[in-house]
């Protein structure tokens, strides 16, 4: 009888731990669905570059065959309240002005809104149907780059939907591209290694992601983080 009662016991101990962990792991996902920029714990892999494997001598690459070209959105933002100038926006300066190279900013027709949580919606929304949001800005002399740095937030832990088109827009073969990104943490959104389907053409090298807080609260502490992970690429930083 008494083995009867532990053998009972210990089944009902599973079976609440297995309900528990499942309820965990939802309420989880439900949290990070919640949210335009997941949350994911540092991953060191992704936000540590690795050596550069592009044919290209990048110390010898001037400033003026370099873009970096970033989407950025302000208003109200994850962490950081309403701001006038974007997350990305403050790497992708810091990144110029390391290399001397020029600045694009990528813009869209139909503006998101300044409020935070209907922006999520609206991303959710373009990135359930694949869409192509039409862009508003275009980079006339895209042939003058051969190494272009590609700067966005991460949305429901993906690029936004412009930055696909954007990358379907221009001729990348033979260049170079090197992602760098904005989020609720060091990381990236893993999704990089698949550019090349869409940026036709081009090589990738390893990227950066850097928290969108830190970026917004001290643009001058993120600094030695940018020039320290250029070097490891293989740029001559000014």
């Amino acid at each position: 009888m008494k083995k009867i009662i532990v053998f009972c016991l210990g089944a009902v101990l599973i079976l609440g731990f297995a309900v528990y962990g499942f309820s965990a792991n939802k309420a989880t996902n439900n949290k990070t669905q919640a949210t335009t920029a997941a949350t994911p714990k540092k991953d060191v892999a992704q936000s540590e570059p690795k050596a550069s494997n592009t044919s290209i001598d990048l110390k010898t690459v001037p400033g003026n065959k370099i873009l970096v070209a970033y989407f950025s959105r302000t208003g109200d933002n994850y962490a950081v309240g309403n701001i006038s100038k974007g997350n990305t926006h403050i790497v992708a300066d810091a990144i110029a002005k390391d290399l001397g190279a020029k600045t694009f900013e990528i813009k869209t027709v139909k503006q998101y809104p300044a409020n935070y949580r209907e922006t999520t919606q609206v991303a959710q929304q373009e990135r359930s149907s694949n869409a192509r949001p039409e862009m508003a800005t275009k980079v006339d002399n895209m042939q003058d780059y051969d190494v272009i740095f590609l700067g966005y937030p991460i949305w429901w832990s993906d690029m936004p939907m412009v930055i696909y088109n954007f990358m379907e827009s221009y001729d990348f073969k033979g260049k170079t591209i090197i992602p760098f990104c904005t989020s609720a943490g060091d990381v990236l959104t893993g999704k990089e290694s698949n550019i090349p389907k869409y940026a036709k053409g081009a090589t990738v090298l390893q990227g950066l992601g850097i928290e969108g807080k830190r970026a917004q609260a001290n643009p001058a502490g993120i600094e030695p983080e940018i020039k320290a992970w250029l070097g490891k690429l293989g740029f001559s930083v000014q």
